[in-house]
């Protein structure tokens, strides 16, 4: 999608599939510099920033904007999510998915598939949700994550989150596959972290791809191998 500002200047929507452990920054980074070399002689005038960050554990759907498209940025991001992912129970981790390493075990015996398709009717709907530790939500000015790293103690404000849809795709204990539908601002590892405290087994997630936001679906995305040919992340 391409569209003009008042001063004539164009932008451009790019919808691109992001890799698993590239952060949100790398596929800027990598498309501005693609767009440079292809711009000659405005590389510094070029503006990219990404709609909704991704974690670099999940992959799918960045949507980035260019030149005058950056302004429907917030727009975009307020928009509505969707995304597939797995989950195991019986075990916990600090970041609620594999960043970091277990920290403990639970028991998975007295699960079933009614017992957890009930869990995911409880959490739909408008609820309130605390993002991660190991998260980009700012405590007294700093990132969440970086005060997790240093071992440091803190407290996150809960914040109101809306999920539309929470469908349990597959159940092969201990994990599951899902599907999600929801508001801005949830985050699905969170999502998994609660499902294991209210099952009694413990949850992480597993594995995570956004697949929508509002409009824009992940089937019309380019690969990121279309960049790598024209631009190498420094």
């Amino acid at each position: 999608m391409t569209a003009q500002d008042n001063s004539g200047k164009t932008g451009e929507i790019i919808l691109v599939n992001k890799p698993l452990r590239w952060t949100s920054f790398d596929v800027v980074k990598k498309v501005r510099g693609s767009l440079s070399r292809r711009v000659e002689g405005v590389q510094s005038k070029i503006k990219v920033g990404h709609a909704g960050t991704l974690d670099p554990l999940a992959t799918g759907l960045l949507i980035l904007c260019t030149g005058a498209m950056t302004k429907k940025i917030a727009e975009i991001q307020a928009a509505e999510k969707e995304y597939t992912g797995s989950m195991l129970f019986g075990s916990t981790r600090p970041s609620y998915d594999l960043e970091t390493e277990i920290d403990e075990y639970f028991p998975t015996s007295h699960l079933t598939e009614e017992k957890i398709k009930a869990a995911a009717l409880h959490f739909t709907g408008e609820q309130l949700q605390t993002p991660p530790a190991h998260s980009a939500v700012k405590v007294d000015g700093v990132r969440a994550y970086k005060k997790a790293r240093k071992g440091q103690e803190f407290e996150i404000t809960p914040k109101r989150v809306f999920i539309k849809e929470f469908e349990i795709l597959s159940v092969q204990l201990p994990e599951i596959q899902f599907r999600v539908v929801c508001s801005k601002g949830t985050y699905i590892r969170s999502l998994a972290h609660d499902m294991g405290i209210f099952l009694g087994s413990g949850a992480h997630l597993t594995g995570l791809c956004r697949q929508r936001i509002g409009e824009y679906r992940l089937k019309d995305a380019c690969n990121m191998d279309y960049f790598k040919k024209t631009s190498e992340i420094e």
